[in-house]
């Protein structure tokens, strides 16, 4: 399974886009898109949802992990993943006001969940 980091950098290659690319679209300092890539920073909600502008998809599929060429092209959301990106959505301005500790703590849960 890819992390978050290796999943966008699997998009931006896909299509052709440079970290500096991305730094444009973004405003994101090239040096934290690098270390996002890499898995040396976890990105926040707010960074995911200007990653996946700047790649010109939606947010959910930053979440859709594949290790072949079939995500090469974007695939019509279903009404689930519709659901699951509004609820992702939902979530993101209480874990925006959450203490950093409880988001740290937060962030530790759903990796292990994930299994990374």
């Amino acid at each position: 399974m890819l992390s978050i980091g290796q999943r966008i950098r699997q998009v931006r290659e896909q299509k052709s886009m440079s970290q500096g690319d991305i730094e444009r679209s973004t405003g994101m300092l090239r040096a934290y898109i690098s270390r996002v890539e890499h898995g040396h920073t976890v990105p926040s909600l707010e960074s995911l949802e200007r990653f996946a502008a700047a790649l010109g998809i939606p947010l959910y599929q930053l979440f859709s992990y594949t290790n072949g060429p079939e995500q090469d092209a974007a695939v019509p959301a279903t009404e689930q993943e519709k659901e699951d990106e509004r609820y992702l959505l939902l979530l993101k301005s209480p874990i925006h006001n959450m203490e950093h500790a409880n988001r740290e703590l937060l962030l530790n849960l759903a990796r292990r969940l994930a299994g990374e």
